[in-house]
């Protein structure tokens, strides 16, 4: 087992996002406009997949494009936000920076600019984000429509930072939306899933570029819960992982530094997760044993440090796909919810294997942020794309439930608009904003419809 080198972290998904635009030459209409999701769980054949260029086209398409339209992305979302038989819009050509504030740090982007891409334009622009997920993936503007986050309690999900955003709404208008302008759009705007119109200029408050300490240790389960709450308040970033049926976590540290650039070699644990779906299938009639193999390798791991600049220190690449459910919970409740999770997986001797993540996030005040009015922890467990998630996934979400859990918007759960009219107190203000937005319902699909409880 080659897992000495590869510490079991940072799993998931590298690059999916399909791009959407007309039917390619050579290719039979429906095979040319199919669209799925990255994990191939969502998936659709719309009447359209359209890419507008700026915002006169895009208007023109709002106007006469087959109803529902949905954005998309990167593709990167596992719940069905995309999937439609009208329209799927692409805001593949609406990306880089727009424009550069320096007294203010701040930066404007294109709605379709990818996280990856902000990194480097902007450190050559003397700013930096604030924060960021471990997956680079994702387009800035599906990023802040479904609270996308980091971790760190000092830090909120990236929908936090918008200081301002351009919004084409159904008629085609075009509004300008900030604190100051058109204020209630704006808070309804900077979490919306796309139900309010489409996002095409994201203005960011940033800071000065900075360098990270990355520190990767393994620890028993129990040390871990012990000490995680103390690593929180210590460390500027902490996350850790539970591997099932092992014991042991991987702890993750990220601090600031001047020290000299001491890069990671790779970025890409492929191999360890593939390791453990062998144990898995190999030993999952026998949990004993398997615990015991992954323990031993992993007791004798050695504390992995690297150095790099923040932007290339938060995100790993992720090859193997995999469908994904994530609650994000008070954080007085996260690590009694996370030992009711590991003691269901192994009581039941759960067809488990992907790593159990655990993060912190900084409470906000957005409408529909699932961290509105409390400090979070958030847990996501993970499930092989070939496999069927439902019987897992059933398991985990009434401990999730149990413990006022909101769902993250982009990964799986089963709730609907009662549900969530009770977990957000801003709920009914963002309905009144969609309806007078989108009074038709240009920019709702069936699954919009669900858990929106739009008629």
């Amino acid at each position: 087992m080659d897992l000495n080198r590869r510490t079991l972290l940072t799993l998931g998904a590298s690059a999916a996002a399909l791009a959407a635009g007309r039917p390619f030459a050579g290719l039979a209409q429906a095979e040319a406009l199919a669209w799925r999701n990255w994990s191939g769980l969502q998936h659709c054949e719309p009447e359209e997949r359209l890419a507008p260029g700026g915002v006169e086209e895009l208007a023109a398409i709002l106007k006469e494009a087959p109803r529902p339209i949905r954005p998309v992305g990167a593709g990167h979302s596992f719940t069905p936000l995309v999937p439609t038989d009208g329209t799927v819009l692409s805001l593949d050509r609406l990306q880089g920076i727009l424009s550069v504030d320096d007294a203010r740090k701040e930066t404007t982007f294109g709605g379709g600019t990818r996280l990856g891409a902000i990194g480097r334009a902007l450190e050559e622009k003397g700013q930096a984000l604030v924060n960021m997920p471990d997956i680079n993936k994702q387009t800035l503007a599906g990023s802040i429509s479904t609270a996308t986050h980091g971790t760190g309690l000092g830090f909120n999900a990236l929908s936090a930072y918008v200081r301002g955003l351009e919004l084409v709404t159904a008629k085609g208008e075009v509004l300008t939306c900030s604190a100051n302008e058109n204020a209630e759009i704006f808070e309804a705007a900077r979490v919306s899933l796309g139900a309010l119109g489409i996002i095409t200029k994201i203005t960011m408050e940033n800071r000065a570029p900075y360098r990270l300490t990355r520190r990767v240790w393994s620890v028993p389960f129990d040390e871990m819960m012990e000490q995680a709450e103390e690593l929180a308040e210590a460390h500027r970033n902490f996350e850790f992982y539970y591997i099932p049926f092992s014991g042991m976590c991987l702890g993750i540290t990220h601090d600031e530094t001047e020290a000299e650039i001491n890069p990671r070699t790779s970025t890409d644990d492929d191999d360890a997760v593939m390791t453990l779906k062998a144990l898995q299938e190999w030993l999952g009639w026998a949990p004993s044993l398997r615990e015991y193999l992954i323990r031993s390798e992993m007791e004798d791991l050695p504390d992995d440090v690297y150095v790099d600049t923040s932007w290339r220190i938060y995100p790993s690449e992720r090859g193997v796909r995999f469908n994904e459910m994530e609650y994000h919970l008070p954080r007085a409740a996260g690590l009694t919810a996370l030992k009711e999770v590991r003691e269901t997986i192994e009581t039941n001797n759960l067809d488990v294997f992907f790593p159990i993540e655990f993060r912190y996030v900084k409470g906000d005040n957005l409408w529909l942020s699932p961290f509105t009015g409390r400090d979070s922890c958030s847990i996501a467990v993970h499930r092989h794309y070939e496999e069927d998630h439902t019987p897992y996934f059933k398991a985990m979400e009434p401990i999730f439930r149990k413990h006022e859990g909101r769902p993250h918007w982009g990964k799986l759960h089963t709730l609907g608009a009662a549900d969530f009219a009770a977990l957000y107190p801003r709920f009914e203000d963002f309905q009144a904003v969609r309806a007078a937005l989108d009074p038709e319902g240009v920019f709702l699909n069936d699954h919009l419809r669900h858990i929106l409880g739009a008629a």
